[in-house]
């Protein structure tokens, strides 16, 4: 319990916007939840959360302690009151979360809130299976990235262990990730490997292709496999090879078939003509191969997992199965 007394500076506030500024941490719903509780007194008993404070009043908070703390990059998770995520696998290990397309995975310059690491680690935190308070490092991570407008499967390691292992098979690529995407135009043979080389430029967040190597370009071996065409767009089934920024949608354009809804590497026009604001691609399946040996994750080998609903798929390719 923690006690504020109320001095003239702050005399005349409303309790909850006054309790809102000293604590940021603590989400708006929560703190209406604990005012109706009556967690929030004023001079030892419960009020109504638009009361005006006095001077003198003594406020008494019966509250976490980590809510009083101060903003910062690790506990930026507090303030999500009720995670929103779709869960596709988890045990004491890990989670595999369906990210929906235009959430970040971590904080960026646009967002620091409202992202992926913040919704695992508020629901790891209210599950009572994760508290920073207990460790002297670790925090829930995520394994994998997604860019902010691809949607599918991100991989989060509940312990320092599972990191490691997740990591090191990412590197070793015995993990297999497939996507769904839907390209403007039909690629002129309906499978095969795209390779080359990728060159970023950091300044313009894009990405250039190269058929020859390049000084700072990195390989990039993609296959794709197209499903079904009609009305000028294909449903293509991608599995990467290598994992560089942009590659399928790079790759992709390099062929003349552009992901529709890809404002930096598509096509405007038919962007526009479909309403499309977001690439079409979508990380829906994933598989542990695992030919060497995984340590505590063992269990996982062989086992594959999919993402049933691809919001653009359904649009699109309704009849398509998963």
């Amino acid at each position: 319990m923690r006690e504020f007394t109320i001095g003239k500076n702050d005399a005349g506030q409303r309790l909850d916007r006054f309790v809102a500024k000293n604590l940021p941490l603590l989400p708006p719903a929560l703190l209406q939840k604990y005012i109706r509780l009556k967690r929030i007194k004023v001079n030892g008993k419960g009020s109504k959360r638009d009361v005006r404070l006095e001077t003198g009043d003594i406020l008494q908070l019966y509250i976490n302690d980590e809510f009083f703390d101060k903003p910062n990059e690790e506990n930026l998770f507090l303030t999500v009151f009720k995670p929103q995520l779709n869960i596709v696998y988890e045990d004491e290990n890990l989670l595999l979360v369906d990210k929906r397309p235009g959430m970040s995975v971590h904080a960026d310059e646009t967002e620091k809130v409202n992202t992926l690491i913040n919704h695992i680690q508020a629901y790891l935190y209210q599950k009572r299976e994760w508290n920073p308070k207990w460790e002297n490092a670790f925090a829930p991570a995520l394994c994998n990235r997604i860019d902010r407008n691809t949607g599918g499967i991100v991989i989060a390691a509940k312990n320092a262990e599972t990191l490691r292992i997740i990591n090191e098979k990412i590197r070793a690529h015995e993990l297999e990730k497939s996507y769904l995407c839907i390209t403007v135009g039909r690629p002129k043979q309906p499978e095969g490997k795209i390779e080359g080389f990728l060159l970023k430029n950091e300044a313009k967040k894009e990405v250039r292709f190269f058929h020859k190597p390049v000084p700072g370009g990195k390989t990039a071996v993609t296959l794709y496999r197209t499903l079904e065409s009609r009305g000028g767009l294909s449903l293509v089934e991608c599995r990467l090879l290598t994992g560089r920024t942009h590659q399928i949608r790079v790759s992709m354009a390099e062929i003349g078939c552009p992901l529709l809804g890809d404002g930096k590497y598509g096509k405007g026009d038919v962007n526009r003509r479909y309403h499309e604001t977001r690439q079409a691609l979508y990380s829906y399946k994933l598989r542990f191969d695992f030919p060497t040996d995984a340590g505590l994750l063992n269990y996982l080998k062989g086992q594959e997992f999919t993402v049933e609903n691809v919001p653009f798929r359904e649009k699109y390719f309704p009849e398509i199965p998963s």
